[in-house]
């Protein structure tokens, strides 16, 4: 059996339909990426599977645990880091990892092996009131509180937003050495480039699910040519591009346009050739392999 199961699940808040009838497995030890920006339905999807919020319609199940009436055994077997610091900020370090372990009856000794490397970074800073710590520093605070009680499944609600960085990528270490424990993880993020991180992800945006699949399945099946475009006219460029009859998307993705076409006539240099006699210069054109962002925006197209 899967250790997370969504069944058709929806949730509105009034008229703001925040999840629409998502259905989504997460197997055990699995380290599970739910990819969407501000909006999506992350947070509210995390905090239904954390039974802090009940759904509208459909069910959802922790290890077999119904979210809605098994609420207090889901938990004792759930870790749950949100997006907004939430621990005591005018506890210490310490302090905060004791409070924790003693709520759930246990000690930081007992489980100290779970949050070892993650607490040796922390420790010369135990004596610190939690508020005073950087964003990264409390982050790998709230991930040890979240993990003090030896919890079979850990939920993050986008751990690595606002952090630099370095942290970032110290914080995908540490979930890939957890998943290596055996604990199952579903993280939610608005990076597109940590989905690689991921053993499988789930697209979303304004509550509907786009597509679930491992990385490289989500960009094998990107169903378009795909041409990056650098310009020093980028944004005038942007909007040519978009009114060509061949065209099927075109975006900005840093300094350089992402253009989608269906046609498997158009090559680089008669892109090239088209976008120099509609007066555009400083140009280079080359064909690229898309990337997950480039499938989000894709499905995001296909589903409006």
């Amino acid at each position: 059996m899967a250790s997370i199961i969504v069944d058709n699940l929806s949730k509105s808040y009034g008229k703001v339909n925040a999840l629409k009838e998502v259905t989504l497995s997460v197997e055990k030890g699995e380290l599970f990426g739910l990819i969407g920006p501000d909006g999506a339905g992350k947070t509210t999807l995390i905090r239904i599977l954390t039974s802090l919020l009940i759904p509208d319609t459909g069910n959802a199940f922790i290890m077999g645990n119904n979210v809605v009436a098994d609420f207090r055994e889901i938990r004792k077997i759930v870790g749950y880091m949100p997006g907004r610091f939430s621990l005591y900020s005018d506890l210490t370090v310490k302090e905060n990892l004791e409070f924790f372990a003693g709520v759930f009856g246990t000690t930081i000794e007992e489980n100290y092996y779970l949050i070892k490397e993650i607490y040796h970074m922390l420790e010369p800073f135990k004596d610190r009131l939690a508020g005073k710590l950087s964003g990264g520093m409390k982050q790998k605070l709230a991930l040890s509180c979240a993990l003090i009680h030896k919890p079979e499944i850990l939920l993050l609600d986008e751990p690595t937003t606002g952090v630099d960085a370095v942290s970032r990528k110290e914080f995908w270490v540490m979930l890939r050495k957890l998943k290596s424990e055996g604990i199952t993880i579903l993280v939610s993020t608005p990076y597109m480039d940590e989905a690689s991180l991921c053993d499988r992800i789930a697209l979303i945006d304004k509550g509907k699910l786009l597509g679930i699949n491992t990385p490289k399945g989500i960009i094998d099946l990107y169903p378009h040519k795909l041409f990056g475009i650098n310009s020093s006219n980028a944004f005038l460029l942007l909007n040519y591009l978009r009114s060509l009859t061949f065209s099927e998307g075109a975006f900005l993705f840093g300094q350089d346009i992402h253009f989608t076409t269906n046609s498997v006539e158009i090559t680089s240099d008669f892109l090239q050739q088209t976008i120099t006699k509609a007066g555009f210069e400083n140009t280079s054109v080359k064909c690229i392999e898309p990337t997950v962002e480039d499938c989000f925006m894709q499905l995001m197209g296909d589903k409006e």
